[in-house]
C-alpha cells in the first residue's frame, strides 16, 4: 500500500537511540548499542517480535574469555545463521557522557541467538591476519558464493579522524582477516553510508565523503560533504562499478539527493533508500533531513507460476498466478485454438473500458509531490488498497527503460532525452511504455501516504464497485484463495479446473498435464460433458525467452492487459493490426502497443484458450511463465462451485462449497474428488489420479482418516493435498473447482 503505519508496541520499549546495530532475522528484530537520551552510549540489547509488536530487553551471558562489548556507537551488527557479528564503533573514555573523549573501535563479537526468540550469550573469537583499523560509521555485509560454502563478512569505509575507503574481509569458518585486491575505480572515502548485498554484488550509496577544493583528499579531513555517489562490488570478481558518480549533475532531480546517516534494505532484487540527512558542507551546519523514499530494481523480474484457474463461466476465466516480490505489474497474454479475427487494416479507434480483469488490491509508486519540480506531466495517484482495480489505471506509470543505465520516474518528471528514457503514463500507452530488454538497473522514486490522508484516496478514482466487490463479480473467489480454515493454521489454494470429470459412476478419473513444449493435453471423457484440463504445477525460474519460438505451430499471443495484482477476470483480449502480428510474435523485445488503438475480443463459449504471464519492474519485461490451458464452459451445464472450505477435525476433515454461481438449471448432484496415490502416478507424476469420495445432494461431506491416509500429496509447488468438486445438472457434469490443502513439511512427509 506504500503507507506508513506506526505499529501500537508493548513490552520493554527502548528508549529512542541513533547509530545503532539494528538485524533483521525473520519476524525478529535486535536492536544493539547506540546514542540514547543526553547523548550517553548504550550497550543494551533489545528484541522486538514483530508477529506481536513485542518487545523484550535480553541480557546475553558474558564471553568466557574477557568483558561484554563496552557501549558504543557506529559500529556494525551482522546476522549470518544463528549468529550476529559485531565490529568496531565509537566508544567515550570518559564517564560524564557531557565529556566525550572519543575512542575508535576494532574488536570483534560473535552473539549466538536462540531459535525463535532470545539469545545465549557473547564470544569473541579468536582471528588470524591483520585486523582491520579502529573505526565508526563504516557498513559489514556477509556473503557465500553458492559454489563456495564459506560465509565471508566484508567491511568498507567509516570514520577515524578520517574518511576511509578500504575493504576489509573475513573468512567466517576460519576466522581470518584479509585484504582484498579490487579492480576498477573505489569509491571515495566516505562514512555514515550503506551497504547492501543482491545476488553477488554490494552496492554502496551516500555518506560523508572529504570536501577539498583541488580534489585532494587529506589525511584529516576538516570539511566533508555529503554525496550521492552509487556504486557496487562484484563480491565474485572484486571488482567496484560506478553507477552514479560523486559529481554528476541532476538538475532535474531524477536521482536520489547526496545524503548520510540514511537507511537502506534489500526485498528481493529490489533496494529500498529512505530519508538520511543532507548537508553541503557540516561544517556550515547546513542540514536538512530527507523524507523521500526510493527504490532500485537491480534485475527483471523471474517467471511468475503458471496461471491458475479459478473459476470458469462460458465467457470468462477467473485466473490467478503466485505473487512476485516487489514488482510492479503482470502482463497476461493468451492464446486461442481457435481462428482469432485480425484486426485488419485501422485499428478500431474505440478507447477501450478501464478495466478488462477485476479484482482487489494494488497499489502506485512515486515521489512526494513536495520534492518535485512543477513540470506539467501525467500524475500518479496513490490508490486505497481496497478499493483498487486489478488492471493499471491510466493515469499510472509502468514506463520502463531500453537503454539507460538507472532511471527515475514520478508525478510531473522530466525524462532524459540522451537515455530514451520513457516517460508515459497508461494513458498515453502508445509508445509501449518502453517495455524492452534491459538488464540495467533501476531507480525509481516511491510516494507513500499517511493514515491520515489513506482514506480518501480511493477518491481519484472512477472505480466501478462492481469490480471490486468480489461477491458482485460474474466469478466469485474460493476461500479467499489462501484460507486459514482451523486454529492449528491450515490453509487451503484454491483454484478451479474446467477439468474432465466423467458423468458416470467411475470412482477413478485421471487429469493429464504435459510440458509446454508437449502442447498441454485435453482428456475428453467418454460423455456428454467435453471438458479441458489445467495445469496445476507452477513454473520453475527457468530463462524462457519472453516470446519463445513453438515447435508444434506458430502461435500468436494477445495482450490480455496489464495488472496490478496476481488475480483477474478475463472476457476479453486485444486484437493486433495483421500487419501487426507476425513482427510482434517474433520479436524478442517487441513493444506493448497502445491499448486504446486496438479492437477487443470476447471470449467465446466452449474454447480452449493458453494464458501466459510475465512480471514487470523497472528493468522491465521479466520472462513468461509456463502455459495453462482453460476451456470456456459450453452453455447449458452447471458452473462450477464456489467458496470451498476446509475444516479440521481430529479425525477427519470436512468440505463445504457453495452452489454454482450460474447453476443452469436444477442441480441434480454433487461430486468430490480427492487425487490419490496410484502406481500410473508414479510412472507419470504429471497425470493426477482421482477418486470421487462423495456423491450427493448436499453441499457439504466428510473425508475420512481412512481416505486421507490414502491421498496423493502434490509437490509441483507447496505440498498439498488435492481436492476436486463438481456439480450435475440434467446435461451432465460441468467444470470441477479444485483446491489445494497445504501441508507443512512434518504433515506431508508422513503421508
Amino acid at each position: 500500500t506504500n503507507q506508513w503505519f506506526l505499529p501500537a508496541v508493548r513490552g520493554d520499549i527502548p528508549p529512542g537511540c541513533a547509530a545503532h546495530g539494528f538485524v533483521c532475522d525473520g519476524t525478529r528484530i535486535l536492536v544493539f548499542g547506540g546514542m540514547v537520551e543526553y547523548g550517553r552510549y548504550s550497550n543494551d540489547l533489545y528484541e522486538l517480535q514483530a508477529s506481536r509488536w513485542l518487545w523484550k530487553k535480553v541480557k546475553p551471558q558474558a564471553p568466557s574469555t574477557g568483558s561484554p562489548p563496552c557501549p558504543r556507537l557506529g559500529h556494525s551488527f551482522s546476522l549470518y545463521g544463528n549468529k550476529c557479528y559485531l565490529f568496531g564503533g565509537l566508544a567515550n573514555e570518559s564517564e560524564d557522557s557531557n565529556n566525550n573523549v572519543p575512542r575508535y573501535l576494532n574488536d570483534f563479537y560473535e552473539l549466538e541467538l536462540q531459535h525463535g526468540s532470545g539469545v545465549v550469550g557473547w564470544s569473541i573469537p579468536v582471528t588470524k591476519g591483520i585486523l582491520p583499523s579502529p573505526r565508526e560509521s563504516h557498513t559489514a555485509i556477509i556473503y557465500c558464493r553458492k559454489d563456495l560454502g564459506s560465509p565471508k563478512m566484508y567491511v568498507f569505509g567509516g570514520m577515524c579522524g578520517c574518511r576511509l575507503n578500504d575493504l576489509w574481509e573475513l573468512d567466517i569458518e576460519t576466522m581470518t582477516w584479509s585484504r582484498p585486491e579490487t579492480k576498477g575505480t573505489v569509491p571515495l572515502p566516505r562514512s555514515l553510508h550503506t551497504a547492501n548485498v543482491i545476488g553477488n554484488k554490494m552496492y554502496v550509496f551516500g555518506g560523508w565523503v572529504p570536501q577539498s577544493a583541488g580534489g585532494e583528499i587529506s589525511a584529516h579531513d576538516g570539511e566533508w560533504k555529503c554525496t550521492g555517489s552509487f556504486s557496487y562490488l562484484n563480491l565474485d570478481t572484486t571488482e567496484w562499478i560506478g553507477l552514479i558518480s560523486d559529481c554528476q549533475e541532476d538538475k532535474s532531480n531524477l536521482l536520489p539527493g547526496p545524503r548520510a546517516g540514511h537507511c537502506a534494505v534489500a526485498v528481493g532484487t529490489r533496494l529500498y533508500i529512505w530519508s538520511g540527512r543532507d548537508g553541503y558542507r557540516k561544517a556550515w551546519n547546513n542540514q536538512v533531513c530527507c523524507k523521500d523514499l526510493w527504490y532500485l530494481d537491480t534485475e527483471k523480474p523471474p517467471a511468475p507460476s503458471q496461471v491458475q484457474l479459478i473459476r470458469a463461466t462460458t465467457n470468462s476465466f477467473q485466473v490467478k498466478w503466485d505473487e512476485v516480490p516487489t514488482v510492479e505489474g503482470y502482463l497476461l497474454q493468451l492464446h486461442a485454438d481457435s481462428p482469432v479475427p485480425s484486426a485488419a487494416g485501422i485499428p478500431g479507434t474505440g478507447v477501450p473500458e478501464t478495466s478488462v480483469l477485476s479484482s482487489q488490491g494494488g497499489s502506485s509508486l512515486h515521489q512526494s509531490p513536495q520534492s518535485l519540480p512543477s513540470v506539467p506531466y501525467p500524475e500518479m495517484k496513490v490508490e486505497h488498497p481496497s478499493q483498487t482495480n486489478n488492471v493499471i489505471p491510466n493515469n499510472v506509470q509502468v514506463s520502463l527503460s531500453s537503454n539507460s543505465l538507472l532511471k527515475v520516474e514520478g508525478k510531473k518528471k522530466v525524462a532524459a532525452a540522451e537515455n530514451k528514457i520513457t516517460q508515459e503514463s497508461m494513458r498515453n500507452h502508445a509508445d509501449a511504455t518502453g517495455f524492452k530488454e534491459s538488464n540495467a538497473p533501476s531507480l525509481l522514486p516511491v510516494c507513500t501516504s499517511s493514515p491520515q490522508t489513506s482514506a480518501n484516496v480511493g477518491e481519484l478514482h472512477d472505480l466501478d464497485k462492481r469490480t471490486v466487490n468480489p461477491d458482485a463479480s460474474v466469478s466469485s473467489t474460493v476461500s479467499s484463495t489462501q484460507t486459514m480454515v482451523t486454529q492449528q493454521a491450515v490453509k487451503t489454494e484454491s483454484s478451479s479446473t474446467n477439468g474432465a470429470v466423467v458423468k458416470d459412476e467411475t470412482s477413478l478419473t485421471t487429469f493429464n498435464s504435459k510440458s509446454e513444449a508437449a502442447e498441454t493435453a485435453y482428456i475428453v471423457p467418454s460423455t456428454r460433458v467435453n471438458t479441458g484440463q489445467t495445469n496445476d504445477s507452477h513454473s520453475s525460474k527457468t530463462p524462457q525467452r519472453q516470446m519463445a519460438p513453438v515447435k508444434t505451430r506458430d502461435r500468436q499471443w494477445y495482450d490480455v492487459g496489464i495488472f496490478k495484482n496476481n488475480s483477474a477476470v478475463v472476457s476479453q483480449f486485444y486484437l493486433l493490426p495483421e500487419e501487426t502480428l507476425g513482427i510482434f510474435n517474433k520479436m524478442e523485445s517487441a513493444d506493448v502497443p497502445d491499448y486504446r488503438l486496438l479492437k477487443k475480443q470476447d471470449l467465446f463459449p466452449g474454447t480452449v484458450y493458453r494464458f501466459r504471464v510475465a512480471a514487470i519492474n523497472g528493468c522491465g519485461v521479466g520472462p513468461f511463465s509456463k502455459i495453462s490451458e482453460f476451456k470456456t464452459c459450453i452453455p447449458g451445464f452447471p458452473g462450477a462451485p464456489s467458496t470451498v472450505k476446509i475444516t479440521k477435525s481430529v479425525d477427519c476433515i470436512h468440505l463445504s462449497w457453495e452452489p454454482p454461481a450460474s447453476p443452469s438449471g436444477n442441480i441434480l448432484e454433487y461430486s468430490a474428488y480427492l487425487a490419490i496415490r496410484s502406481t500410473q502416478l508414479q510412472e507419470n507424476p504429471s497425470q493426477l489420479v482421482f477418486m470421487r469420495i462423495y456423491c450427493g445432494l448436499k453441499t457439504s461431506c466428510v473425508v475420512t482418516a481412512a481416505q486421507l491416509s490414502n491421498a496423493h500429496v502434490d509437490y509441483t509447488s507447496r505440498p498439498a493435498i488435492v481436492f476436486r468438486i463438481s456439480a450435475k445438472n440434467e446435461r451432465g457434469y460441468g467444470p470441477a473447482t479444485q483446491v489445494r490443502w497445504l501441508q507443512d513439511m512434518k504433515t506431508s512427509s508422513s503421508k
